[in-house]
């Protein structure tokens, strides 16, 4: 019986903490709704740089390869995290951690190679 009391008190225990997170979050926002500024007038919607005013159309294209590298970066960059948090836990996790983390390096590796191989990563355009 003190065992399903102590299950449903943890299941009572999370939801609480769930939902009193989302409420929270749901009150700030509500918060800052009610006591921001508001505005309605013509300059509101105008882009804002710098304390220069846009003069024209302010929007150009930027090329897919500027996009592309950035994402790149960013699956790179998340994937240095797995690597520290590894050196975090070297001893712990034994030799059958160092050859799973040299697989992923040499999966990292094989990526990279293949999108050097595509040039992804040149930035001079083909003149095809």
């Amino acid at each position: 019986m003190s065992e399903n009391i102590s299950f449903f008190t943890q299941y009572w225990a999370f939801s609480f903490f769930i939902l009193g997170g989302f409420g929270i979050c749901f009150f700030m926002l509500f918060l800052g709704w009610l006591c921001g500024g508001k505005s309605f007038s013509r300059n509101k919607h105008i882009p804002f740089e710098s304390g220069i005013n846009a003069v024209g159309d302010c929007s150009f294209p930027f090329s897919i390869k500027f996009y592309l590298v950035a994402m790149l970066f960013v699956i790179f960059d998340v994937e240095a995290l797995y690597l520290y948090v590894w050196t975090i836990g070297i001893y712990e996790i034994g030799w059958i951690g160092f050859m799973e983390i040299i697989m992923f390096v040499c999966s990292l590796l094989l990526g990279l190679f293949y999108l050097i191989k595509e040039n992804v990563l040149n930035w001079v355009p083909n003149n095809n």
